[in-house]
């Protein structure tokens, strides 16, 4: 009997041995040996794994911890990867004007492959980018905000008739989806569908089957579906294409300027059919998967700031007052600074995506600080402006307040002067990127958002169902990916303004 359980025990112990010896033996081969003037590296606990799932679950929270720990700028290993977080924006123009070193599209033909299934290996984006300039800026952005504006006012009301059967009567709903997918569907019958409506495709089940592809698409980005969530997955994008199929085919198809000239940009650059579906979603997604949300949070911070809500409604009052509420609030209505201050708080507080390039050859950082640091050849590089300047207290006093005013002078003018260690920022807030990659959609955005909440304030009584509302917090699974999208809803009730 002792003898059998030394056998045993000797047995467990050697498994032991070997299993603690294996681990120290993966140690050491993903261990990265750190060359002079490089970036302090934190490699975490877990062999090739390192630091990806606490990256995934909440990177807000875990990459303000590595700051807290290494500063600025440090490395961390993410699924086999060494990726550089550099969080000074005075030190960010190192980056986003160097196209040579830091390359933009490799990271973005990774994840079109792995949440579109799209492969474009001949385009052109310089090319693209030129043609969307054209067609996102000057007349085409008027015509195409005047096309926003008949969608806004045409979907508002209908849902307004079918939900309110008299003017006394209150349509409760969940202010995210109601602002999601009113923004949505106008937004692709502008792009996409267009006065014809897109070979009669319905807006709302493109909008159906867009959430849920939207639901998933973080787990998309870093291969974590599940078995079950692969297949919706699967059957959700090709869903989508087939609803996308007819879009921008031809004048009579409906779709936008844009769009027709994208798609036959792509057939110039020899891409099949079923590609060029595909690509029709990487830009439903790119056009439509911010905006909604994006409003969601500034009538939510408005109906839970009466300050805030009163400051607006008083501009817009005055907008109505010159006779110019049935124009888009694009051309002539430009002066709005109280509710352009509000938007650009929330996006402050609400939008968070990584810029990302890698290392195409090595690169000497230099940091505005005067300190130099080595980047490798394959590397990833990261800047994530959520956490700094954005949430970064030393440039917004309070940054996890929503101060409504907060890019407001006294005068009422609009400020731009802000400060780290006594020196003025040129990136204080980066909602829409920096530099030569951009959103070329901007204005667009905020034409589509000003509108929206316009038509919504003017046109209707909106306030929250919670006597004592709270804002929800924000899906920690969602940073680096543009707007965020909160973890819950506020509900709200609405009915037609007797005035209109």
């Amino acid at each position: 009997m002792s003898c059998c359980y030394s056998k045993c025990y000797s047995k467990e112990f050697w498994l032991l041995n070997f299993l603690v010896k294996l681990y120290l033996f993966f140690i050491q081969l993903t261990k990265c040996s750190r060359y002079k003037k490089e970036p302090p590296l934190d490699n975490g606990v877990v062999p090739w794994l390192g630091h990806a799932l606490e990256f995934g679950r909440d990177a807000a929270r875990f990459l303000t911890r590595m700051k807290d720990k290494h500063g600025d700028i440090f490395t961390v290993r993410v699924a086999g990867r060494y990726v550089t977080v550099l969080l000074d924006p005075c030190s960010y123009d190192a980056v986003i004007e160097d196209p040579l070193s830091l390359d933009f599209t490799r990271y973005a033909q990774i994840l079109m492959d792995k949440i579109f299934s799209l492969r474009l290996p001949h385009s052109n984006p310089a090319a693209e980018k030129s043609m969307m300039i054209q067609h996102f800026n000057g007349k085409s952005l008027s015509s195409l905000s005047n096309t926003m504006y008949r969608h806004l006012q045409s979907l508002l009301f209908q849902q307004t008739q079918r939900a309110c059967h008299n003017q006394t009567d209150w349509n409760t709903d969940r202010l995210f989806s109601f602002c999601y997918s009113l923004l949505f569907r106008a937004g692709y019958l502008s792009l996409f569908g267009g006065e014809q409506n897109n070979n009669r495709t319905d807006p709302t089940d493109v909008y159906e089957e867009y959430r849920k592809f939207d639901n998933l698409l973080t787990k998309m980005a870093r291969s974590t579906l599940k078995r079950e969530e692969k297949r919706t997955a699967q059957s959700v994008r090709r869903r989508l294409w087939e609803l996308l199929a007819p879009a921008g085919l031809g004048e009579d198809s409906g779709s936008s300027p844009w769009l027709r000239r994208y798609r036959h940009l792509l057939q110039e650059e020899g891409v099949d059919e079923e590609t060029q579906r595909r690509a029709l979603l990487l830009q439903l997604w790119a056009t439509q998967g911010n905006v909604g949300p994006a409003a969601f949070w500034l009538l939510g911070f408005l109906l839970t700031n009466p300050e805030a809500m009163r400051a607006v409604r008083k501009e817009f009052s005055s907008i109505s007052e010159q006779g110019l509420a049935q124009c888009p609030l694009l051309d002539r209505l430009q002066h709005t600074p109280v509710f352009d201050s509000a938007l650009e708080e929330t996006l402050r507080l609400s939008a968070a995506p990584f810029i990302t390039r890698e290392v195409v050859q090595g690169k000497t950082l230099q940091m505005a600080d005067g300190q130099e640091y080595q980047l490798r050849r394959g590397d990833r590089l990261c800047l994530f402006p959520f956490i700094s300047p954005q949430m970064d207290p030393e440039v917004h006093q309070e940054p996890q307040n929503f101060k409504y005013d907060r890019f407001l002078n006294q005068d009422g003018s609009v400020k731009k002067d802000f400060f780290k260690r006594g020196r003025r920022l040129k990136y204080y807030t980066m909602p829409w990127g920096a530099g030569t990659n951009g959103c070329v959609g901007k204005h667009f955005a905020i034409s589509s958002i000003r509108q929206f909440v316009y038509l919504v304030l003017s046109h209707l009584e909106l306030e929250l169902c919670d006597p004592d509302p709270q804002m929800p917090k924000v899906n920690a699974n969602r940073y680096g990916f543009g707007v965020l999208q909160p973890e819950g809803d506020l509900t709200i009730r609405y009915k037609p303004r007797h005035s209109h």
